[in-house]
């Protein structure tokens, strides 16, 4: 019997943090480039630059920064307004 090993993760989704600005940040997904906005999403706002940029997509609608506790569903960022967000000051 010949047995053969698949590596798994051959289909890892990427999403990369493109730009900062005092405003916000940029984030690539695919081809698709959204903007988040500290106003909307405050808890990133005191984020150090490192922590930031580490984040990942472990699902396609799901975003996670792992050194910052962070959780968000890909949508929440196109459409703020319908996912109204809570973040402790």
């Amino acid at each position: 019997m010949n047995m053969t090993s698949e590596l798994l993760g051959n289909d890892i989704l990427e999403a990369e943090v493109t730009n900062v600005s005092r405003h916000g940040f940029w984030l690539l997904l695919g081809d698709e480039e959204l903007f988040v906005p500290f106003s909307e999403f405050p808890w990133f706002a005191q984020a150090p630059i490192g922590k930031l940029m580490n984040v990942e997509l472990p699902q396609p609608h799901h975003l996670y920064w792992p050194e910052l506790d962070v959780d968000l569903d890909v949508e929440s960022i196109r459409n703020p307004a319908a996912y109204p967000l809570v973040a402790d000051a």
